[in-house]
């Protein structure tokens, strides 16, 4: 079955070019021209992830990214933002967006990034314990729901915050150089893919809160470091 994406783009012209461009790679995109088209289509259909630039009509990507995250918490959503906005990077990442494309882009780009949260959404991931789970302190982290447990009560997470977690607890007790995690994560250690690491790292802070023992340590000028 074809895998199904949102693609909400103003621009008529990059609109179909890019669209046009995509359904080679066999998908089935669905373009709105505004926000507010977007989220009706949305919340009508089901989707495998959203292509969203941020300077919309009637509901700019931001707003439209926040109402898709309060309906679905796993859907990847994926930015368009143009090369002169880097703080709508940090922005998008804040509001639950997993990742972002900067423009210009070229197609092969977006779909290799396209492609690699279509492959993360595929089948079980086999971690440790039982297939997909992780005792983290006192939660419980399956990796292929992308779900921390604690008491009963179940934070979803995004795809990107579930990789995040991941490469942390699979190195409890180790320093995390900065540098790798975020070419394991990102393939690159630029400066705002470290901001974006920052916007990551300050969520699961907030939702691993439940347990008192479980840390992640700023290790100045180095990294991280995990424990419980």
């Amino acid at each position: 079955m074809k895998k199904k994406i949102l693609y909400v783009e103003d621009d008529p012209n990059l609109a179909f070019a890019t669209a046009d461009s995509l359904e080679q790679y066999d998908y089935d995109i669905v373009h709105a021209h505004d926000g507010v088209e977007g989220l009706k289509i949305f919340e009508k259909e089901h989707f495998d992830i959203c292509v969203l630039d941020i300077m919309l009509p009637r509901m700019d990507g931001f707003e439209l990214a926040r109402q898709i995250r309060q309906q679905d918490a796993q859907v990847p959503i994926l930015f368009l933002t143009a090369r002169s906005l880097q703080e709508d990077k940090i922005k998008g990442l804040q509001l639950g967006a997993d990742d972002y494309v900067t423009k210009p882009f070229s197609v092969e780009e977006l779909q290799l990034r396209i492609e690699v949260f279509l492959r993360r959404s595929n089948g079980p991931v086999q971690v440790v314990e039982q297939p997909g789970i992780m005792q983290v302190g006192l939660h419980s982290f399956n990796f292929e729901k992308l779900t921390l447990t604690l008491h009963d009560q179940t934070q979803t997470l995004t795809f990107r915050e579930a990789e995040v977690l991941k490469y942390l607890v699979e190195r409890p007790g180790e320093i995390i150089k900065r540098e790798d995690l975020l070419k394991a994560i990102w393939g690159d250690d630029d400066y705002f893919m470290g901001r974006s690491l920052d916007v990551f790292i300050s969520r699961l802070r907030k939702y691993l809160s439940g347990d008192p023992a479980f840390k992640i340590d700023n290790i100045h000028g180095v990294g991280f470091k995990v424990r419980w």
